[in-house]
């Protein structure tokens, strides 16, 4: 980084480093170590942003390679939603909607929260036609918890439950509607999350060391068999889901295609969820659509999904029948 910074706020406005790092630090980012304000400018010079606007939030997030604490920076979605309006296609977006409020203990602390939110975000296109698109994030999904070994909801989390949830929900809107924007998750959605990585690094002495995640256990069957009829009582009883399910084993173990699969059909047995289509069906579904000539982007879009991962048989047949008749 050079010894001079020009900030990009109306007026040219050069300082040293060591200043910039010093207004950061007692104004929009207390507490943080410099190395971590160095990240910020890093991240907001790369992508020619103004740090004065603080685009992006410093992160704490536990390295599961190292075993430690790290800090990672991350948009916003005041980032999201400055980029989306600054396309000139912004439509709008509609107020959060959420699911109904459950009440329970989670990790010890006694909650109310949303069931699930839902919003709509509003682009207009070239030819003037307004298309929504819309993404719905449960609250089991998203919270952060108090710590790596904590299931409780951190303070934030605790104390606007709702506004937390409908800002990961906008979120994942903005980034369906304008995927020019970027892909990275917001701040609000990794927060209390581990960050996991392959590849190089650099070791005490500057050199490059190989570093690669821990492979976690299999999941035991006897202990899938023994779970599953809590499982089935939690989503009929609408405090968790087949999604939330596997996301909390994932952290500690891993899942086969079968196994999940089979936590994804528990909602079925409940009528409260399709069953969910086999990799082959997807496959030879994918195939079909090849042969008629159909791209994959335009079976996306027609079923509003983000891929063909998790496909419902419902979803499959809606597909099917796109390719057949692609109107």
């Amino acid at each position: 980084m050079s010894n001079v910074a020009t900030i990009n706020t109306g007026t040219a406005v050069a300082m040293s480093d060591d200043e910039l790092i010093g207004v950061l630090q007692n104004s929009l980012y207390p507490g943080a170590s410099i190395n971590s304000v160095r990240l910020v400018l890093g991240y907001c010079n790369a992508a020619r942003l103004d740090p004065m606007q603080k685009p992006v939030h410093i992160v704490p997030m536990w390295d599961k390679n190292s075993k430690s604490t790290r800090d990672v920076v991350m948009p916003g979605i005041g980032l999201y939603r400055t980029q989306a309006a600054r396309s000139g296609q912004y439509a709008g977006v509609t107020e959060p909607e959420f699911g109904e409020d459950i009440n329970e203990d989670v990790g010890g602390v006694r909650m109310t929260y949303p069931k699930w939110c839902k919003v709509t975000v509003k682009r207009q296109l070239d030819n003037g036609a307004v298309v929504e698109f819309t993404a719905s994030e449960f609250w089991k999904e998203n919270y952060a918890t108090a710590g790596k070994d904590s299931e409780a909801p951190n303070a934030m989390w605790k104390k606007r439950p709702y506004a937390q949830l409908a800002k990961c929900a906008e979120a994942q809107a903005l980034r369906k509607a304008f995927p020019e924007v970027g892909s990275a998750p917001t701040a609000d959605e990794m927060e209390g999350k581990e960050v996991e990585y392959e590849g190089s690094s650099t070791d005490g002495n500057g050199k490059k060391a190989e570093q690669k995640a821990e492979a976690l256990p299999a999941y035991p069957a006897e202990q899938m068999k023994a779970n599953k009829p809590t499982w089935v009582a939690a989503i009929k009883a609408g405090t968790n889901t087949p999604a939330g399910i596997i996301a909390k084993i994932s952290s500690r173990y891993t899942l086969d295609e079968g196994q999940k699969r089979e936590i994804l059909n528990l909602g079925a047995i409940e009528g409260e969820a399709e069953i969910m289509a086999k990799p082959e069906d997807i496959a030879a579904m994918r195939e079909r659509a090849e042969a008629a000539t159909i791209s994959e982007a335009a079976i996306l879009k027609h079923l509003n999904v983000e891929s063909f991962d998790n496909l419902t048989m419902k979803q499959l047949d809606q597909a099917d029948a796109y390719i057949n008749n692609p109107v």
